[in-house]
C-alpha cells in the first residue's frame, strides 16, 4: 500500500512565515572587512592568539566582568595521548640534536632551549601527572548600534586584554568565520583556527573557567536589581541561614544617593512576604510607606497620646526558661540612664541601681520572678502595664535622698517639662506585621532617647515567636552607637545585631554618618556591627567618610573609588563572599507607593 505524501501545512497558505522565517534576521551585510550588520547592530570580531605563560587567577575575569557588549566562545581540543607523546619524544629527540651542534648561533641555541623545556615539561605532566593535551581557541564578538560606539568597545576591550596579558588581533576579513564560531552552533571555523590555537594542559584549563561573575541569585530571595557589569539579577534571600551567617544588614550612604529610596523599597517587597517589620523613623520618612501598606504607625512627643514606657518589663524581655527579669531590666535602665545623666561613673550607677530596684519594690517587683506574675480571673498572668512603675516613681525617690538630688534634677524634664510624655505607662498595642515608630517630634537632642525605648520595646517583641520572619531598621544608628551614647547602650545594640539570629530576625543598620558611627570607644561597637552583618551595602559616600570606613572594614582601592563614583541609586554590594557593584530598581508602581503617590 502506498503512504500518501505528509503535506507541509505551510504550503497551504501563499507567501506563509514559517519557524525558521521568525528567527532569521531581516538583512546581513558582510561588504566592510572589519565588521557586519545584522539588523542594524553592527558586530566586529577578536581573535586571541597568545597568552601569559602562568596566571594567578583566572584569565578571562576583568573580561566577563566589564560592561561591554561582547559573546565569547572558548573552545577546547583534546589530543591523543599516546598520540601526542610520541611527537613529544620525537620532538626532544631532534632539538637535542640541534643544541649539540655548536655552529648555532646564541639566539638559536636559546630559542631551541626553550622549546627543548616546555616540550619536556609537558611530556613529564602527561606521563606522572596524568595530564592531558589540549588546543585551546577564544573568540570573542563585540556588538553596538553604530560603528563609533562599536570602535570605543573594541578600544576598551583590547585595552583589558593587554592588561590582562592577552595577546588578540582583530578578525579583520574574517568577521562572519568570527561572528559563526561565538553564535551557540558549536562551529570552530577552520579559517581562524590556526590563527587562535594554543596548546594547554588539564591544569591549564581551570585559568579559562568563565563562570566567575560576581552575581547572587538566591532561590526564594528578594530581587534587588542588577549587576552593572553583567546586567545578571540580584535576589538575596537573607534569612538563609545556610548561605549567610545572619540577615543582618548594613546600609551606608549620603544624602541623596538612594539608602532610603532602598531601605523602603526593602520593606514593601519582604512585607508582601508576610515578614515583621519594625521601623524607627526619626525623620519622618516612611509614614507615607506605612499609610500604603495597612501598617500601625506610633507616634511620640509633645502632640502625641502614644506612649511607652521605658520601665516596663516585658515575659519576652528574657529568653524562654531563663530566670533574672528585673535584673536584665536593670542592665537596661542603667544604659538609658547614662543618655539622661551623663556617663556615670561605678559608684552613681551602684547608687542609681540601689534607687531602681527600691523603686520597683514599692510595686512588689523583686529579683524573685515570681513577683512578676499575679492572679486575675482566677489565672496566674505577667503583671501588665498598669502594674509597672514610671519614671516619676523612681523621680520621687531620688528626691528623697540628697545623694540623688542631682539625679532628680535631670530626670525633671521628663517627668514635669517638656519631655513628660514619657512619664506615661504604655498605651499601644502591637499586632501588625508593619509598625513604623515616629520620633520625629523629639528633635534633634532628644532623639537618643526615642530610639533606645523603641529599640528595647520592639527587641521584646522580636523575641516573642521564633518561628516567625522579621527585621528591626534602626535608621540614624550612630546615634546609640556613637560618641552620643556611652557603652551600656552600644553594648546592647551590638547584642541585637549577634544574637537576633536565634529569632528568625534581621537587624537593619542605616546611617549616612559614618565618621560618628565609629566616634565611641576607638570604632569598635561600629566594627562590631559591620563584621556581625552578612549583606552590606555601600551607597556614594564623601571622601572622608570612606577612608573612616576603609579603616574599619576589606574594602580594596579599588572599590573606595567605586563608592566615591557611584550615581544615586547604585550602590557597593558585599553579600557573604560576593562583591557586587549593583543597580537598586523598582517597577513605576513601587515608585508611586514609596513616594506616595495617587
Amino acid at each position: 500500500m502506498k503512504r500518501k505524501k505528509q503535506e507541509n501545512p505551510w504550503e497551504i497558505y501563499e507567501g506563509a512565515i514559517t519557524p525558521i522565517d521568525k528567527i532569521c534576521p531581516t538583512y546581513i551585510n558582510l561588504n566592510n572587512p572589519k565588521y557586519l550588520e545584522i539588523d542594524e547592530t553592527y558586530y566586529s570580531g577578536i581573535i586571541l592568539y597568545n597568552y601569559n605563560r602562568e596566571y594567578e587567577e583566572l584569565i578571562l575575569k576583568n573580561l566577563i566582568n566589564s560592561n561591554l557588549n561582547l559573546n565569547i566562545s572558548i573552545f577546547y581540543e583534546k589530543k591523543d595521548t599516546q598520540k601526542t607523546i610520541k611527537e613529544l619524544t620525537y620532538h626532544i629527540g631532534n632539538v637535542n640534536v640541534e643544541l649539540n651542534e655548536k655552529n648555532k648561533n646564541n639566539q638559536d641555541i636559546d630559542l631551541a632551549a626553550f622549546s627543548y623545556n616546555d616540550a619536556k615539561y609537558i611530556r613529564r605532566q602527561m606521563q606522572i601527572e596524568n595530564e592531558n593535551l589540549y588546543f585551546l581557541y577564544i573568540y570573542i564578538t563585540v556588538f553596538a548600534k553604530s560603528i563609533e560606539e562599536l570602535e570605543n568597545q573594541l578600544d576598551k576591550l583590547e585595552n583589558i586584554l593587554q592588561a590582562s596579558g592577552l595577546q588578540s588581533k582583530r578578525a579583520y576579513f574574517r568577521q562572519e568565520q568570527t561572528f559563526l564560531s561565538c553564535i551557540p552552533i558549536m562551529e570552530n571555523n577552520i579559517d581562524i583556527k590556526n590563527v587562535s590555537k594554543r596548546n594547554i594542559l588539564t591544569s591549564g584549563l581551570v585559568s579559562t573557567y568563565p563562570f566567575i561573575s560576581s552575581s547572587v541569585l538566591d532561590k526564594e530571595g528578594l530581587y534587588i536589581g542588577t549587576n552593572i557589569y553583567n546586567q545578571s539579577l540580584i535576589f538575596i534571600d537573607r534569612y538563609d541561614s545556610e548561605k549567610y551567617k545572619n540577615a543582618n544588614l548594613c546600609i551606608f550612604g549620603t544624602s541623596g544617593a538612594g539608602k532610603s529610596f532602598f531601605t523602603k523599597l526593602l520593606i514593601l517587597r519582604s512585607r508582601l512576604l508576610g515578614i515583621e517589620q519594625y521601623v524607627i523613623d526619626p525623620e519622618r520618612e516612611y509614614i507615607n510607606l506605612c499609610n500604603e501598606l495597612k501598617g500601625t504607625l506610633i507616634k511620640i512627643g509633645p502632640t502625641s497620646n502614644c506612649f511607652v514606657n521605658i520601665m516596663d518589663i516585658r515575659k519576652e524581655s528574657i529568653e524562654e526558661d531563663n530566670k533574672g527579669y528585673l535584673a536584665t531590666k536593670i542592665t537596661k535602665l542603667i544604659g538609658f540612664f547614662n543618655l539622661i545623666f551623663g556617663e556615670l561613673n561605678e559608684e552613681d550607677k551602684a547608687l542609681l541601681e540601689e534607687k531602681i530596684i527600691e523603686c520597683y519594690r514599692k510595686k512588689n517587683i523583686t529579683f524573685d520572678d515570681q513577683s512578676l506574675y499575679k492572679i486575675k480571673n482566677n489565672k496566674k498572668i505577667f503583671k501588665e502595664n498598669e502594674d509597672m512603675p514610671i519614671l516619676m516613681d523612681l523621680y520621687k525617690i531620688l528626691e528623697s535622698d540628697e545623694k540623688t538630688k542631682i539625679f532628680k534634677t535631670k530626670l525633671m524634664p521628663f517627668v514635669k517639662g517638656s519631655l513628660s510624655f514619657f512619664n506615661h505607662q504604655t498605651n499601644v498595642e502591637l499586632n501588625s506585621e508593619l509598625i513604623v515608630a515616629d520620633i520625629y517630634e523629639l528633635g534633634e537632642e532628644n532623639l537618643k532617647y526615642g530610639l533606645f525605648i523603641f529599640v528595647d520595646f520592639f527587641w521584646d517583641k522580636i523575641k516573642k515567636d521564633r518561628s516567625k520572619r522579621k527585621s528591626i531598621y534602626l535608621d540614624e544608628i550612630w546615634r546609640l552607637i556613637g560618641v552620643t551614647s556611652n557603652k551600656e547602650v552600644a553594648s546592647f545594640i551590638y547584642k541585637i545585631f549577634k544574637t537576633i539570629r536565634k529569632y528568625g530576625g534581621s537587624s537593619v543598620a542605616i546611617t549616612q554618618d559614618v565618621s560618628d558611627l565609629f566616634s565611641l570607644e576607638g570604632g569598635i561597637y561600629g566594627k562590631s556591627i559591620i563584621n556581625n552583618s552578612a549583606i552590606k551595602l555601600f551607597f556614594s559616600l564623601e571622601e572622608e567618610n570612606i577612608k573612616t570606613l576603609s579603616e574599619y572594614s576589606n574594602l580594596t582601592e579599588k572599590e573606595k573609588i567605586e563608592i566615591k563614583s557611584l550615581k544615586k541609586g547604585e550602590c557597593l554590594m558585599y553579600v557573604g563572599e560576593n562583591h557586587i557593584l549593583a543597580q537598586i530598581e523598582a517597577a513605576d508602581f513601587e515608585k508611586k507607593i514609596i513616594i506616595g503617590e495617587k
